[in-house]
């Protein structure tokens, strides 16, 4: 029987190359947004995902991101947006973290994917204009 984090690993090879880091970390890119994976076991018999998707980097400070991100831009139902003013501009990431027991390969692909094109979704309202 395969964990949850091998399960997601095959889910995502079905879309993309998908590298595991030292740290067993799962490591992908999705239209532009840099995305990894970690697995860890809150409780016996309670795995869980994390999903922390970085949607963009650098982004100009009168670019107003912060309110952006706080109106919608992007909004999706999975994840949580954050904004944080890095050293050369806006730095924003999505955040999903799940319990991850009982999913199969499709579901889990699907859950993964509708995470990661959200945030896709986001970075191109962000950064094309």
């Amino acid at each position: 029987m395969s964990t949850p984090l091998e399960t997601a690993k095959a889910a995502l090879e079905r879309f993309h190359d998908v590298r595991v880091d030292d740290d067993g970390a799962l490591t992908f890119a999705h239209g532009g947004v840099v995305a990894f994976v970690q697995g860890t076991e809150l409780e016996d018999g309670l795995p869980v995902l994390n999903l922390t998707c970085v949607v963009a980097w650098d982004l100009p400070f009168d670019a107003d991101v912060p309110a952006r991100v706080g109106l919608g831009v992007g909004e999706s139902l999975f994840g949580t947006p954050r904004v944080v003013r890095g050293e050369r501009g806006w730095d924003v990431t999505l955040r999903y973290a799940f319990p991850a027991a009982g999913l199969d390969e499709k579901a889990m692909g699907t859950l993964l994917m509708l995470v990661v094109a959200g945030a896709s979704g986001m970075r191109a309202e962000l950064v094309d204009t």
